[in-house]
């Protein structure tokens, strides 16, 4: 499965984060330990939702859906 995923801070709600991945609970567990450049500054992180997608064109293309605040 392919994953689509929408995380929030739960230090600064306002700041949330779109992304794909194939291991979301190894994804979502690297958020909170830092180990992401783009979100160490406001971990922790919460999964607000998710989608699984069995094809990964689909899961690419819905995430760059979301991206762009359509």
């Amino acid at each position: 499965m392919h994953y689509v995923y929408l995380l929030r801070s739960q230090s600064q709600p306002a700041q949330t984060y779109i992304d794909y991945i194939a291991d979301l609970r190894a994804r979502l567990k690297a958020h909170n330990l830092g180990n992401s450049s783009h979100t160490s500054k406001y971990s922790p992180w919460e999964l607000v939702t998710y989608v699984a997608l069995s094809a990964k064109p689909q899961a690419l293309a819905f995430e760059r859906y979301l991206k762009s605040h359509s």
